[in-house]
């Protein structure tokens, strides 16, 4: 079999979401399987979904998948700038895995020279490491006004000199005007770097398309390694956004306002696959439904999204639902709203200031410069098993206090972990990822009202869907390897 003939490739698209993490995943889990060892790197990820790494730091979660799909521990070298928006103007920046600060996107892209130099250290340490680097691009290189001190596609590209796989998603329309579109705004130095085309998400006859993939290659001078499948069932990290789909399956509803910064949405995984809960994100402007469970997401923006929940009527749903008997979860800054209060004094997530809390809970919050970031696990300390598994992970500004905390929710390592009012319905935990492992998805379903002994295994899932992903690319892969 012909070795893997690139030390550094890069995967770019011609649009966000064309499926560049997904394609990225494939070869990594293909290399994989060849025996060679490969890492996945992103230059530069703005993303609100993000992993805590066994480093003590903070990456995206689409790296982290992809280390899982490489068969190697998830590092913050894979993802060396996080870019986290806090507003529609700023974003909190993350180098090496830790807060560097809070900037507008102007003052961010005069950084840029700082970021980049990150970048080419992360770079320069995993090609030490590993046999092969498989890259991720940001959104397209086609965005002009990005292309100065561009750090996250072309600019990297030329900076390490590297080929470059160029992916478009069919299913979107207009694959051919992409991908010639792409190609007429790059440079020639930039152009010769394309080593070729992915069309991804096909559904249908391909044999119907066969005649735009001779027009494209004769157009352009560059082959189409591969068509890939749209792949219905996945079960993958989102990168960020929420899918608009909902489960729909089940009959017992969990409802999760979609808040403006909503942070780690893929909490929700487990749920959205298990085959008896309807999970269903309602947006603004929507009718709020009923729910047997109502979830308040992590949050980037504890207090602006305290506010929006208000201005959308949460509060008085959230009364009504529990006093109807529901059952109510905040994770992270879902918590704190829950609360008393939520003080941010240094001005840490937008202006400085206090807000009033939901006043569920007998807390108040004090967001703090320092971000906790920790993998853990532990046991639930409340319903029928108290020896029931729960792993998760932490990310957070917010320091907590309260009697509230006195009654609290897991266990971890002896200590007690966020709170569990007095009456039992309504919890709160800093914990991301609770409902991943099936002993804690499993006793949190049944303390919110669901008797069902269905467990979920999202490890098997996800490592049943890489696969899929990868068995999928096998045929990209070998024409990839033999056009070098």
């Amino acid at each position: 079999m012909k070795p893997f003939p690139y030390q550094t490739l890069m995967v770019q698209g011609t649009t966000s979401d064309a499926g560049k993490s997904t394609l990225v995943a494939a070869i990594c889990r293909l290399l994989k399987r060849r025996g060679c060892r490969v890492a996945p790197f992103k230059p530069q990820n703005m993303a609100l979904n993000s992993a805590v790494t066994r480093d003590g730091g903070e990456i995206g979660r689409a790296q982290a998948l992809q280390a899982i799909a490489a068969g190697v521990e998830p590092h913050t070298d894979m993802n060396p700038v996080l870019l986290k928006p806090s507003s529609d103007v700023g974003a909190q920046v993350i180098i090496h895995g830790r807060v560097r600060a809070e900037m507008n996107a102007r003052d961010y892209h005069q950084y840029k020279t700082v970021a980049m130099a990150a970048v080419l250290e992360s770079h320069r340490r995993l090609s030490a490491q590993y046999d092969a680097v498989i890259v991720e691009g940001a959104g397209s290189p086609a965005e002009i006004n990005l292309r100065d001190r561009d750090i996250a596609n072309m600019g990297f590209a030329e900076a390490v000199d590297c080929p470059v796989i160029l992916v478009a998603d069919i299913d979107r329309g207009g694959v051919f005007a992409h991908l010639v579109g792409t190609l007429s705004c790059l440079s020639e130095s930039e152009r010769r770097r394309i080593v070729g085309f992915v069309i991804n998400r096909f559904r249908g006859d391909i044999s119907l398309l066969e005649p735009g993939l001779e027009w494209l290659e004769e157009k352009t001078g560059k082959p189409v390694l591969g068509v890939l499948p749209y792949l219905h069932g996945l079960y993958l990290d989102a990168e960020d956004a929420v899918q608009p789909a909902q489960s729909g399956r089940g009959q017992f509803r969990v409802v999760v306002p979609s808040l403006p910064r909503m942070s780690n949405h893929t909490d929700f995984d487990a749920l959205r696959a298990h085959p008896e809960v309807d999970v269903r994100f309602v947006r603004e402007g929507e009718a709020i439904p009923g729910a047997d469970l109502i979830v308040l997401p992590g949050s980037k923006n504890t207090r602006s999204d305290l506010a929006w929940l208000r201005q959308q009527g949460w509060p008085a749903q959230l009364v009504r639902h529990l006093r109807y008997g529901g059952k109510v979860i905040g994770v992270c800054g879902g918590f704190q709203m829950l609360g008393r209060s939520v003080a941010d004094p240094h001005g840490v997530e937008g202006t400085a200031g206090v807000s009033e809390g939901l006043g569920l809970f007998d807390i108040g919050t004090t967001l703090a410069a320092e971000k906790r970031l920790a993998q853990v696990s532990g046991v639930c300390a409340f319903g029928t098993r108290r020896d029931a598994r729960v792993d998760g992970y932490e990310i957070h500004m917010g320091v907590s206090e309260g009697q509230a905390l006195e009654t609290p929710a897991f266990l971890i390592d002896g200590r007690g972990e966020g709170a569990l009012s007095k009456d039992g319905q309504v919890l709160g935990t800093y914990l991301h990822g609770l409902f991943d492992h099936p002993d804690a998805c499993q006793e949190l379903l049944h303390w919110a009202g669901l008797r069902s002994e269905t467990r979920v295994d999202t490890y098997a899932l996800r490592e049943a869907s890489l696969d899929r992903i990868a068995d999928a690319a096998e045929e990209m892969f070998d024409n990839l390897i033999a056009v070098r």
